[in-house]
């Protein structure tokens, strides 16, 4: 394991901190305490962490707004690096050869930030993600979507980073981007930045869409407790939702974790949830969904530690 001391002499002791706990860095409000939890917005920074953690054996894990991730009560054993100082965003005056503006974004920018500076410079494309929980650099390792709209149909390149500290960009092309999938899963990389492309389109009427789209999660969602989104991947040819609410399991409770009596789709933290009540919830429902229908239920939430 990774000392302490070498962790402070990598980031700088302000930016490292022992027995953090999780639940203060997740979306669900759940999770014990890392080890050591450490904050970085420099690419020479981060690939020192990496490369030192590796060297050490000391398990690590690249974290966002923690709003897909479910930590274990018993916390995490390594090293969490908090890449959220990399939130810088710009916008390219000159126009691309097809008439569109390129943002550029870091992956600790909220996507929420990113949709409302791009709404109010007039650029359509992406009011989809203005109400979506994460940071850019998730929603583009797991091609985050909402309302008919997906990342992959705005992102024109990213700039990443691989187990080596080494640093390359990939094409929209190379991310071969589909359903909550990209290679950047698969060959372990980390996302540094990406470029976005929009069109020109009306201020207003782009940030009147975010209104109702926004308004239609609050209607629909339980915004009002901790979740992790989506528990659940969309099993094909169904919506996990509904074959939870069919199978009567709407307000199903362990603990302070249910199923979202609004959205079946969520399981919600509606109060004190531990990870034990949640996997709880979790395992009953994807066991009376089989039973019931014959559909397995994989979980979109990332479980750790």
């Amino acid at each position: 394991m990774i000392q302490y001391e070498k962790l402070q002499e990598i980031a700088g002791a302000e930016y490292v901190h022992r027995d953090e706990p999780m639940s203060s860095h997740t979306t669900f409000r759940i999770g014990g305490p890392a080890d050591y939890y450490v904050e970085t917005g420099d690419e020479q920074t981060l690939a020192g962490l990496v490369c030192a953690c590796r060297r050490t054996d000391t398990p690590f894990f690249i974290l966002g707004n923690g709003s897909n991730l479910l930590v274990a009560d018993e916390g995490y054993r390594g090293v969490m690096i908090s890449l959220r100082g990399f939130d810088e965003i710009s916008f390219v005056e000159e126009k691309t050869s097809d008439g569109k503006t390129l943002m550029k974004a870091g992956s600790g920018v909220l996507l929420s930030k990113a949709a409302m500076q791009a709404a109010g410079k007039g650029l359509t494309g992406f009011e989809f993600a203005g109400g979506i929980p994460g940071t850019l650099g998730g929603a583009v390792t797991m091609n985050a979507g909402a309302y008919g709209g997906e990342i992959k149909d705005v992102i024109v390149s990213v700039r990443v980073m691989d187990m080596e500290g080494q640093i390359r960009e990939l094409s929209a092309q190379e991310l071969d981007l589909s359903y909550r999938h990209s290679v950047i899963q698969e060959q372990e990389l980390i996302v540094l930045s990406a470029d976005f492309a929009f069109k020109d389109g009306d201020t207003e009427q782009i940030q009147e869409k975010m209104r109702e789209l926004n308004a239609q999660r609050r209607e629909k969602q339980p915004l009002e407790y901790g979740s992790a989104g989506s528990t659940f991947k969309r099993p094909e040819g169904y919506f996990a939702g509904k074959l939870i609410q069919d199978a009567g399991l709407k307000g199903y409770r362990c603990g302070d974790v249910m199923v979202s009596e609004k959205h079946s789709g969520f399981v919600v933290n509606v109060g004190k949830g531990t990870c034990h009540d949640a996997m709880q919830v979790i395992e009953h429902v994807q066991k009376a969904v089989y039973e019931q229908f014959g559909v397995e239920l994989e979980l979109e939430v990332k479980r750790l530690g």
